[in-house]
């Protein structure tokens, strides 16, 4: 009996743990935090990540790993669901797959994004869902693990639930979903190493909204269609996203756009947002990735919000799986929307002679005097819904364009850039010998700077090069970074100083704004004149600027620094963008 007992154990200890089966046998109780609460209630940082090295252990098709590092000292993870076996290779799986990358938790206080997704590979692996054959999906549990670790029930001032939340800034308190270029934190320099490992064909980012009321539980922010340009952007535009909203509706979820308005209502129109490079979706587009942000709305339940964010991830893997060849075939032609020579848009406005009409489904609003305040506030009439026609701005043209050239020309010193392109996959040749360039130089020629801090910085804006032919002489070392190459997009938006997102523009470059040398007046005025008088063209200019210019006139200093500008006494580096083109 006893070794009948022994050997019944063993057969028990060495059963196999293996993809539906292993529901039935096993003892973890899978059920998440959000369901046990009835749907009040979302999942902690060490609860999400505990349920899924649970899951990992009991489901064969999923595995989960440490990636990089984060401002809180603890590290980024990301979770694979592979339904073939569980492998995350993805160099080897790229080739028979579409890959899906989920963000959660950018803004740990809009949490509807870190339950729904727990659900959803739990209900893949235990087979509640249709799972997906040709997707490969990966998600990030928390990416702002930081704000996720500072809870509290009170900063989401407009939302309805969750009880308790994470915090909108990270460790050090950046917005992450500003940093996606100027990447200051180690949580976005991670990403970098997450999204070029992976190389996602869909990027999924889920939040939760903050503007005006609605009808509706679900919004959608799709990257802008005519800043990704090319087939990619038609496509998304024309077929992705009326996909997305069919699927929806056939299962009784109404989506609209994002509801990019504040402080007033919606029915007088509204545009789409444009997600620059700082954003998510703004940064996986120039990597051909079709991305899309879910926007809940916030006062909404948070166990509605929850269950439309996982229908909608839900659709948005079955569009993967019957679009998957088409979704392959256009992100290869997308690579050849733009080369050497040919113009890129670097920064948009929109365009006013198209635009979309939605059947918007709203709640009346209006201006009531505030007893709080005396002023006029806005108020929503939930018991007055409406469908109106609303008109939808999601047509942009572009209002500055750059011609790329073959190549960009980086001296070896501005190691922080490099440092960024390395990071991002960018192909990057060393000069081997000092060598003479003819090179396009730009230089600053005016730029604009907030007046208040935002996000670490104080961005520029407004910049305007004067683009000029010199022979440089570069060294051993210095960078020659062609544009023939996959990062083509992100060279261009990062080195270009105009462009909104530019390394410029974010002060990567903001010591050759301060000029190092001067003059005392005593000395140079003698020097001065010497330089006017073996110049004559420059004596006119002078004389023309006195008599014309009352200010300039009237400032003795003034015209001191002018002629020193004009003389071979000022130094090159002042306002020298250090830079260069090769066309």
């Amino acid at each position: 009996m006893k070794k009948l007992f022994i050997l019944l154990l063993l057969i028990s200890s060495c059963s196999d743990k293996s993809g539906n089966n292993s529901d039935a046998t096993s003892e973890i109780d899978f059920t998440t935090v959000f369901e046990k609460s009835n749907g009040l209630e979302t999942a902690t940082y060490d609860e999400t990540i505990q349920f899924y090295l649970n899951l990992s252990e009991e489901f064969d098709e999923i595995s989960i790993r440490e990636i990089g590092e984060t401002d809180s000292g603890k590290p980024l993870h990301i979770v694979t669901l592979n339904m073939a076996g569980g492998s995350d290779d993805f160099d080897a799986l790229r080739s028979n797959h579409r890959i899906m990358l989920i963000n959660n938790g950018i803004h740990p206080g809009e949490s509807d994004g870190i339950d729904a997704t727990m659900m959803l590979y739990r209900d893949i692996v235990q087979g509640k869902i249709e799972a997906p054959k040709q997707t490969i999906l990966v998600t990030i549990p928390i990416y702002n693990v930081g704000g996720s670790l500072n809870r509290n029930s009170g900063t989401r001032t407009n939302q309805n639930g969750p009880k308790e939340y994470g915090f909108r800034g990270n460790a050090r308190n950046y917005d992450l979903n500003r940093d996606f270029i100027k990447s200051d934190t180690k949580n976005a320099r991670t990403f970098a190493q997450i999204f070029h490992l992976v190389q996602p064909d869909v990027f999924i980012d889920n939040h939760v909204s903050n503007g005006a009321d609605y009808q509706y539980i679900l919004t959608h922010l799709f990257t802008q269609h005519n800043k990704l340009g090319g087939v990619l952007g038609d496509y998304l535009h024309t077929e992705i996203m009326p996909l997305l909203e069919k699927k929806l509706e056939d299962k009784s979820w109404d989506i609209t756009p994002y509801v990019n308005v504040f402080n007033r209502t919606p029915e007088s129109g509204f545009s789409q947002f444009m997600d620059s490079p700082r954003y998510s979706t703004g940064y996986t587009t120039l990597f051909n990735t079709l991305g899309m942000m879910v926007e809940t709305h916030m006062l909404k339940p948070y166990k509605q919000r929850v269950e439309g964010t996982y229908e909608l991830m839900k659709s948005m893997i079955e569009i993967t799986e019957e679009q998957g060849g088409r979704i392959t075939q256009i992100r290869r032609n997308q690579s050849k929307t733009w080369k050497q020579g040919s113009s890129y848009p670097l920064s948009w406005a929109i365009d006013t002679t198209q635009s979309s009409t939605l059947k918007f489904k709203g709640y009346e609003g209006f201006m009531i005097p505030s007893d709080l305040t005396g002023a006029q506030r806005l108020k929503y009439d939930r018991t007055k819904p409406y469908i109106k026609d609303v008109s939808y701005q999601n047509y942009f043209k572009p209002s500055s364009e750059v011609t790329i050239p073959k190549a960009y020309v980086i001296p070896q010193g501005w190691h922080n850039v490099i440092e960024l392109l390395s990071l991002n996959q960018v192909e990057l040749t060393q000069i081997k010998k000092d060598t003479l360039l003819n090179v396009e130089s730009y230089r600053i020629e005016d730029y604009d700077t907030r007046p208040n801090a935002y996000e670490g910085h104080y961005l520029h804006y407004n910049t305007k090069v004067k683009s000029s032919e010199q022979k440089i002489k570069f060294r051993k070392g210095d960078y020659i970074i062609s544009t023939d190459q996959k990062a083509l997009r992100y060279l261009l938006e990062t080195l270009e100083p105009t462009g909104p997102d530019s390394f410029f523009n974010w002060n990567f470059f903001d010591t050759i704004l301060q000029q190092k040398e001067g003059f005392s007046p005593y000395i140079w005025e003698d020097r001065a004149k010497m330089v006017l008088r073996t110049n004559p063209k420059l004596q006119i200019e002078y004389n023309i600027k006195v008599s014309y210019d009352e200010e300039f006139a009237n400032n003795w200093y003034a015209q001191l620094d002018w002629i020193h500008k004009k003389s071979n006494n000022y130094e090159k580096a002042h306002l020298q963008y250090p830079v260069y083109r090769l066309n």
